[in-house]
């Protein structure tokens, strides 16, 4: 396009832009990613703590974050590892 004696270009930046949006995007599922990673087995415990209270059983910690469970109380845990009445929140899911 030419006004007077200069040239007027116009530069296409659509696919710029939509670049740029998909790189936000792409960073904010990696930091969604990244911390449920390191918190999801606190927020299963979590979970798991209130249903053993909900329940009326007693929670017992895992060895590692989210592995938790539901015993019924005043029995041994040894003795109940092959109970029914044991559950954790992945059985529920």
């Amino acid at each position: 396009m030419k006004i007077g004696s200069r040239s007027i270009r116009f530069k296409n930046t659509n696919g710029q832009a939509l670049v740029e949006y998909v790189l936000i995007i792409a960073l904010i599922s990696v930091v969604i990613i990244a911390v449920v990673k390191i918190l999801g087995g606190h927020v299963m415990d979590s979970l798991t703590k209130t249903s053993c209270s909900v329940s009326g059983t007693t929670y017992v910690p895992g060895e590692k974050s989210g592995q938790g469970k539901c015993v019924d109380k005043g029995k041994d845990d040894k003795d109940n590892e092959d109970d029914e009445n044991e559950w954790n929140i992945e059985d529920a899911f």
